[in-house]
């Protein structure tokens, strides 16, 4: 699932070879902490965050087919 947010991330931004994505196990499940360019910082935000939370549905069902809980944290 961690190459699903790199690989959504990657498609957004204008520097793809500064996305880094890395996976935090938790008790309650896994966090993907993102991180990218500050540039383009808005383009994974999205307009009233839009975007990083059509990401979070989108991994947290990706999560819910492997019977774990999913996020995604940018930093």
């Amino acid at each position: 699932m961690r190459e699903l947010v790199e690989l959504m991330a990657r498609n957004l931004v204008d520097f793809p070879d500064e996305v880094r994505v890395r996976e935090v196990e938790g008790g309650r499940g896994v966090v993907y902490e993102l991180s990218v360019a500050p540039s383009d910082m808005g383009k994974i935000i999205g307009k009233s965050g839009r975007i990083v939370r059509s990401m979070r549905a989108i991994v947290a069902a990706a999560g819910y087919d492997e019977q774990r809980r999913a996020s995604i944290e940018i930093v």
